[in-house]
């Protein structure tokens, strides 16, 4: 892995916070910006497209740390330290563009922290995404990722922004796993999100995006396909599997590609449209659920990481 360590004053125009350290894996980055309270924001430029179409999709934080829990997930064990203002959300954006200058086409609320915990900010950030003049993002290409908060998502609903994606944070065929690995689920069952998703204004020929993180021997096999069709019968989805990404100190397993390939076929065989999502960014950790760093627990003035 290639990680450079970059140490800057704030910029001149201060449309966005410093840039403390980056990481790279190819043409992804990780990017951190070091806050006034010394905590970091992460956020992950990904390269996108192929046969001579390209773009950038950024993945952006909602939250230092969540206090959501899920067991598979690196920011989880960092707790919530705090929310992201309006400005620090839309910052990430703009550092994108202007440091790193990457035209963002996309971006998608998949960072760090649960954004209908923080949906007044969250809201308020997606409106000036959609207005500036500068970088303005269609409406279409600004996706929202929840675990499932089902209060959340209704409120959502009520500004009736067709266009705009939605993403649960799935994970599991059932009750009994998904409240194992995902405490939200002891509060909004997978029945009510079911309800929610249900509810979700869709424009013509839209979905729900489904993120199903696989997790050898837990979520898996083929009877888990099975359940998970069933579950989904009837709504608008399209499931994105994504086989987990491996971190320090969590005890699962990634499924083989044999694994993978045999539950996505079972699901498109069911007439269930899914796809693999393409890992990127997994040595930056800043592939899907690595992104958090966990000594901010022990220090709101941790010095960044050497590693590599």
């Amino acid at each position: 892995m290639q990680l450079d360590v970059i140490d800057q004053p704030a910029p001149t125009n201060s449309d966005y916070l410093p840039i403390s350290r980056e990481h790279r894996e190819n043409d992804t980055i990780k990017f951190c910006q070091r806050s006034a309270d010394g905590l970091e924001i992460e956020s992950v430029i990904i390269p996108m497209g192929g046969k001579g179409v390209h773009w950038n999709t950024l993945c952006v934080s909602s939250q230092v740390g969540c206090a959501r829990g899920c067991t598979f997930c690196q920011t989880a064990r960092m707790g919530l330290l705090r929310n992201l203002t309006v400005d620090e959300i839309v910052g990430q954006v703009r550092a994108a563009n202007q440091h790193y200058g990457a035209s963002i086409r996309n971006v998608v609320f998949m960072g760090m922290g649960e954004p209908m915990d923080n949906l007044e900010n969250v809201i308020s950030a997606l409106k000036r995404l959609h207005e500036d003049r500068e970088f303005q993002i269609a409406r279409k290409r600004l996706t929202v990722s929840t675990v499932g908060r089902c209060e959340g998502i209704r409120k959502l609903a009520t500004l009736n922004w067709r266009r705009m994606g939605l993403a649960i944070s799935l994970n599991a065929p059932n009750d009994e796993i998904r409240s194992r690995i995902m405490p939200i689920n002891r509060t909004d069952s997978m029945a009510a999100l079911r309800q929610a998703i249900s509810e979700w204004p869709l424009r013509g020929g839209g979905h729900v995006l489904i993120e199903y993180v696989l997790l050898r021997g837990v979520n898996d096999e083929i009877e888990h396909a099975r359940q998970l069709v069933e579950y989904l019968r009837g709504l608008k989805t399209c499931v994105n599997l994504i086989p987990w990404n491996p971190i320090d100190g969590i005890d699962f397993e990634s499924p083989d590609e044999t694994r993978a390939n045999a539950f996505q076929l079972e699901l498109m065989n069911a007439g269930q449209l899914a796809f693999q999502r393409r890992i990127k960014g997994r040595s930056a950790l800043g592939a899907c659920g690595q992104l958090g760093n966990v000594e901010l627990r022990r220090g709101r003035t941790a010095k960044p990481s050497q590693d590599s």
